[in-house]
């Protein structure tokens, strides 16, 4: 018998099985770690079909079930503490995985290609494999994933007369996403087949019903692979229900107590027998008994213990069911305090059992130790710690890379010194040595906790930022959403900047749900990349409801000849004095025909600030039309009725701008001439000054 941890446990399997499940393991990390066709796989997937072809000789099929830290396989649920399988659980479930089945005929091609596939972290894919359909699931004759979700049934108070459609947006407004939701969907898909990998013939909202989970299970004959992965969900929900709050965690409560007070006492000693060995039993019966209803939690309590071989008096079942009968009192005091004692005389009752072996785990380590020609107990490593720059160097230098490489890593990045390590993955000589180390570095989850450290490492994120491409964007757009410091978004957007092209459509869709302060940077930030080809219009900001963001599109738009005329009228009629004035700017050369008919009215307009009406007059008079001279003089020259001849009018910015107009646009018109001969002979120094400007540069036209 070969055991699956040194930690205590006494759940134990064939060395057989222990053996494919630590060679799997090994298998999955060195696919993660090594390039396709490294030397080093051949070795390891060989090992590993002969493994899994000795025992398959002794059965038709080999399936393990899936939990968060633990696999479940023949009625053993491995050990948490035992870091080898946890790893390998905890990477197939961050698919989304709930089982893995293995039949009679695999090929060693099959292993090879399914452990490449299954290696790629999460992180790094579309989505999850467990949300693959079976073209990606079932492409293997001899081997097949299933997954933990079932999207299709419901968590919290479905509604039967939905449509289909209906019934899908009431899943994502009620957050079924979420973890709770995805563990009792992921049971009931798991209760609801007939065999591991059958299909549910009932598509609808009822199939969730607790009780109609509680007959799949009932009905179903005992199949190791069924059993395992209903376990390994019950496992999780356990730990889910007694460490979380909330509306959708005590949905999920609600159900699962429905679901263990609908099984029978056979039942629920099968489920507790395949849950593992005597601590994890207590383990999974201490986290129900903080989450269940009263008389599930009661239930399950007496299946427990027939199952442990341990015994509950009938006085204290008599007492445990008054407490529970309390629970439902219309006090709301009676009902606390009944709830509490019942909870907290269960929880003493199961830390009370004993195992029926007089040397408990403990006591049986220590004798084992004693037995040993051990004179030391002390760690060695501790003593004389090797430095984890050394470590990496070494790791680098002899191209071996394994757990105590990524440790060292982690540790040096969480130490602010992530710039140590990639100056010596960059000093790599080997290319795949490189490229596997930034696998390791470059992660959303690493850039999430970098981006709020204190001080800002900047200089680390430069370099980390292109190498993860796209799987930045997300963490860098939410830490902008967030922060609140302008400087901070600036550097943001340098680094999105870094990403390049693949940034464009991220943003883009991220673009309506940010908060305005953000559009407008961002919109900057698109419109600087023109090459980045990701459909983005500034055209489809100019009516949005904040100022800044109209202004930054009319920028963008105003720099394109094709757009640039339909632009200054959109910025001279918009209500935004800033936007106005951005308009009038760009007006002053080249003024087009529209710009100039509103300017022309505007120019008259005594509600008008008297400075933007000479900064309209002042575009207006680039404008090319026959009667543009005659306008403007009439706003500088008139006819005294004393006199009989032609006089300057009053002073003001409006005749000052079109009197500065005439000169720049206009100095040969005959109108103009007129004009500006009588300001050369004002006595006010503020008029000849407007005539002394100089013409426009030669080459710039006007029509």
């Amino acid at each position: 018998m070969a055991r699956l941890s040194t930690a205590g446990d006494s759940a134990a399997l064939s060395k057989e099985l222990a053996d494919f499940l630590i060679e799997f393991s090994i298998g999955l990390h060195k696919n993660a770690i090594y390039p396709p066709g490294h030397p080093l796989l051949q070795g390891t997937s060989a090992e590993l079909s002969r493994r899994l072809e000795a025992l398959l000789k002794e059965r038709t099929t080999l399936s393990l079930g899936v939990a968060r830290n633990q696999l479940i396989i023949e009625g053993v649920a491995t050990e948490e503490k035992n870091p080898v399988l946890r790893e390998l659980a905890a990477r197939l479930h961050r698919h989304h995985l709930g089982a893995v089945k293995f039949s009679q005929g695999v090929t060693e091609d099959e292993l090879v290609h399914m452990l490449a596939t299954a290696a790629v972290d999460s992180g790094r894919l579309p989505r999850p494999l467990g949300m693959e359909g079976p073209e990606v699931l079932a492409q293997w004759a001899h081997i097949r994933l299933f997954p933990m979700t079932f999207a299709q049934l419901q968590l919290i108070e479905e509604n039967p007369n939905l449509t289909e459609e209906e019934a899908d947006d009431q899943i994502r407004a009620t957050g079924a996403g979420n973890r709770s939701a995805q563990l009792w969907i992921g049971l009931a898909r798991a209760a609801l087949v007939n065999q591991l990998g059958g299909n549910v013939t009932e598509d609808d909202a009822e199939s969730a019903d607790p009780k109609l989970v509680a007959k799949a299970i009932e009905e179903t004959k005992r199949d190791a692979a069924y059993d395992q992965v209903v376990v390994g969900y019950l496992l999780q929900i356990a730990e889910e229900i007694k460490t979380k709050g909330g509306k959708e965690q005590a949905a999920l409560k609600k159900r699962v107590s429905q679901l263990m007070g609908s099984l029978s006492t056979e039942a629920r000693k099968r489920i507790l027998e395949m849950g593992g060995d005597f601590r994890q039993r207590k383990k999974f019966v201490a986290d129900a008994a903080q989450g269940m209803a009263a008389e599930a939690v009661i239930d399950l309590v007496k299946a427990a213990a027939e199952t442990s071989g341990q015994t509950i008096s009938h006085s204290m079942v008599r007492m445990l069911n008054k407490m529970a009968v309390h629970t439902d009192s219309s006090s709301l005091e009676v009902r606390t305090q009944a709830d509490g004692a019942l909870r907290d005389q269960v929880q003493q009752l199961i830390a009370g059992w004993e195992l029926e072996d007089p040397n408990p785990d403990g006591y049986r380590l220590a004798l084992e130790k004693l037995a040993r020609n051990t004179t030391r107990f002390t760690n060695i490593d501790n003593l004389y710690p090797i430095e984890p720059e050394r470590l990496i160097e070494m790791g680098i230098e002899i191209e071996t890379l394994g757990d105590q490489m990524w440790r060292s890593a982690d540790a040096l990045a969480a130490k602010g010194e992530l710039l140590t390590v990639i100056a010596m993955v960059e000093s790599a000589k080997a290319p795949w040595i490189r490229d596997v180390m930034w696998r390791h570095i470059a992660t959303p989850t690493r850039l999430r906790e970098m981006l709020t450290t204190d001080p800002f490492p900047m200089a680390a994120l430069q370099k980390m930022v292109p190498k993860m491409g796209v799987g930045a964007v997300e963490p860098l757009l939410d830490a902008m959403d967030e922060a609140t410091d302008d400087r901070a978004n600036e550097r943001y957007l340098d680094l999105l900047n870094a990403v390049g092209p693949e940034a464009g459509p991220v943003i883009l869709d991220r673009l309506p749900g940010l908060r305005w302060s953000l559009v407008r940077p961002l919109l900057a930030l698109l419109g600087k990349n023109p090459e980045w080809n990701c459909g983005y219009d500034a055209a489809q900001w100019l009516t949005h409801p904040d100022a800044l963001v109209r202004r930054e599109a009319l920028r963008q738009q105003l720099r394109a000849p094709e757009t640039r005329e339909l632009a200054i009228v959109r910025a001279l009629a918009d209500a935004d004095e800033a936007t106005l004035r951005l308009g009038l700017g760009a007006a002053m050369t080249n003024c087009p025909r529209d710009a100039a008919t509103m300017l022309r009215v505007r120019a008259d307009d005594a509600t008008i600030n008297e400075d933007l009406r000479a900064l309209g007059v002042r575009a207006l008079a680039s404008y090319r039309a026959p009667d543009t001279a005659a306008w403007l003089a009439q706003q500088v020259v008139k006819t005294s009725k004393l006199l009989k001849r032609p006089t300057l009018a009053n002073k003001s910015p409006v005749m000052l701008a079109a009197l500065e107009g005439l000169a720049t646009h206009w100095r040969t018109d005959k109108q103009a001439k007129e004009a500006i001969a009588l300001a050369s002979a004002s006595s006010d120094q503020e008029i000849r000054d407007a005539i002394s400007v100089r013409p426009p540069r030669a080459g710039v036209t006007n029509e």
